[in-house]
């Protein structure tokens, strides 16, 4: 086909000229994808063979890459799955008389562990072994605990739902609230929030403490004051000092219904 085929008149030369080269790269275009998938060099003006020639290491190793990650992910999601399966292992033999089957806890003597950052739970499991935080109870519940279980039992406990409910005294929540945002600037206390976040969720570092026993809260509060607390004791010592008992029982309450 030439350009004077495709064109009404010769005064409409120019014009027919113009659109014959746009049809004719159209049509070059598609071949040339068509190429890519098909090898057949009847389809495409410069042959696919050669593109493929060309272009081999490329895409093997492309391939190579595809199949490396698709293996690494099932091998995570393997692992992942063995873990998990170890995790409730040792739940169901030991942490659910305390600390339920899903972190939910049967009593404010033990803190509630679903949906507490992995990070810092198995933090503290590490820190019960290694004797950093002291506890009688616990030291013989981690002593046989590998770094990976840690690891695997916060992980666990983190997937879990925490627990929802309204604080059970309105007023001391009320009082609670104002201390955990806003601090007592006569005392110098600061307020909590600039830690531990608006929603008390916390960081991989910091604990969630929302939704959190307020017993719990408190007495752990009253024993960074005592310096009983014996880990991470640094800066919630300095915290805890300029709280009254009054303040330690209000933001314990507050939190206890986040």
């Amino acid at each position: 086909m030439n350009w004077k085929a495709v064109t009404p008149s010769l005064g409409h030369a120019t014009s027919g000229l113009i659109r014959w080269l746009d049809w004719s790269l159209s049509k070059r275009r598609s071949r040339q994808a068509a190429a890519f998938f098909y090898d057949d060099s009847s389809c495409n003006p410069c042959g696919s063979r050669s593109f493929m020639k060309k272009h081999f290491h490329s895409i093997r190793l492309l391939t190579q890459a595809l199949v490396f990650f698709g293996a690494a992910v099932l091998g995570s999601s393997v692992q992942a799955q063995a873990d998990e399966a170890r995790a409730k292992k040792i739940v169901g033999g030991s942490c659910f008389v305390c600390h339920g089957a899903e972190g939910e806890s049967s009593s404010e003597v033990f803190p509630r562990l679903a949906g507490q950052h992995w990070e810092y739970t198995a933090k503290q499991l590490e820190n019960f072994k290694n004797g950093k935080r002291k506890s009688t109870a616990m030291a013989d519940m981690v002593a046989k605990l590998t770094p990976d279980e840690m690891v695997a039992l916060g992980k666990f406990f983190e997937k879990q739902n925490p627990a929802v409910e309204p604080p059970k005294d309105a007023e001391l929540a009320a009082v609670g609230k104002f201390i955990y945002h806003k601090g007592n600037k006569y005392s110098g206390l600061a307020a909590c929030a600039s830690c531990h976040g608006a929603e008390a969720k916390g960081t991989a570092a910091l604990p969630r403490l929302a939704g959190q026993y307020a017993g719990y809260t408190e007495t752990q509060l009253k024993q960074f004051n005592q310096r009983e607390r014996t880990n991470d004791n640094a800066v919630m010592h300095a915290i805890a000092s300029k709280m009254t008992p009054l303040e330690m029982a209000a933001v314990a309450e507050y939190l206890s219904g986040k």
